[in-house]
């Protein structure tokens, strides 16, 4: 895809109106994704957890006027800052992607009133949002579920199998975030499970997916590390106050663990982690 191709994109969404480098930057990134998931003109895609919609577009323009998106996600139209998501989706709904794409807030996958017709889709896309969930079981089930409705599984997520120094600060920020997760019994974090590639694959084939394509795809300049470690730096002296029932060892780990982080900035520039992706039948 092509410069002027990208820039069209960009301009459909609204974060393009707060910083339109970081923009540009994220949706690069998706590009490469929906690249490597062949995703073609004419296809019908089901997004799980579309969120603000920057996979969304991106999986937009590559089905064509012929084509669409469902994007579903769990949370209301009212989340997200500085741009909510339902004031994203609204802004790119009125671009002209709009007509290709359909978005359904505060949709629970797993909830017995959520059903599609079996093979409704082409693909059904998990894009950088496994680690929303609360649990292993938790994707398994969505995983188990999503098999019926689509005839290819599309997924990314971060890597958390760090292949430079500049991509420990983001590894050690979302170490941090995940086990004090592990003590809320409700969260709107961004990090509330950490999945290794081997975790999902092992969730997929569990679901009866066969996966075919495995391909790590870096984008350094991402912004998301950076983002991840100063939200971590900001947070977690009080979210350890309010952990109930975490052992005190633990704490103090996790304390030593905000030392390493700090001690990493030190030494080393911030780089977002490398993204798995794969696709499975």
């Amino acid at each position: 895809m092509d410069i002027n191709e990208i820039e069209q994109i960009v301009s459909c969404m609204a974060g393009s109106s707060v910083n339109v480098e970081v923009q540009r930057v994220q949706t690069k990134h998706r590009v490469k994704l929906a690249e490597c998931w062949g995703i073609t003109k004419g296809s019908k895609v089901l997004e799980i957890g579309c969120g603000q919609g920057d996979t969304t577009a991106v999986l937009a323009y590559f089905v064509g006027d012929s084509g669409l998106v469902l994007g579903i996600d769990i949370a209301s139209s009212n989340y997200g800052a500085p741009i909510t998501l339902g004031d994203s989706i609204n802004y790119l709904k009125k671009s002209f992607l709009g007509n290709r794409i359909k978005i359904e807030f505060e949709k629970d996958v797993l909830s017995s009133n959520v059903n599609f017709p079996g093979n409704e889709y082409d693909f059904v896309v998990l894009s950088h949002s496994s680690w929303y969930l609360k649990s292993f079981e938790e994707l398994q089930e969505i995983l188990t579920k999503a098999r019926k409705w689509g005839s290819k599984l599309c997924f990314a997520e971060w890597d958390a199998r760090v292949s430079s120094a500049e991509q420990l600060p983001h590894f050690l920020s979302i170490l941090i975030q995940a086990q004090y997760e592990c003590f809320k019994s409700e969260s709107y974090a961004n990090v509330r499970t950490l999945f290794t590639p081997d975790d999902f694959k092992m969730a997929a084939e569990k679901a009866g997916w066969n996966v075919t394509v495995e391909q790590s795809i870096n984008s350094p300049e991402l912004q998301d590390g950076k983002w991840e470690v100063e939200e971590t730096l900001a947070a977690y002296e009080e979210e350890l106050q309010m952990a109930e029932g975490m052992p005190a060892k633990l704490k103090t780990l996790i304390k030593s663990e905000v030392g390493l982080l700090r001690a990493a900035l030190e030494k080393n520039n911030i780089q977002s982690l490398t993204s798995f992706a794969l696709i499975a039948k």
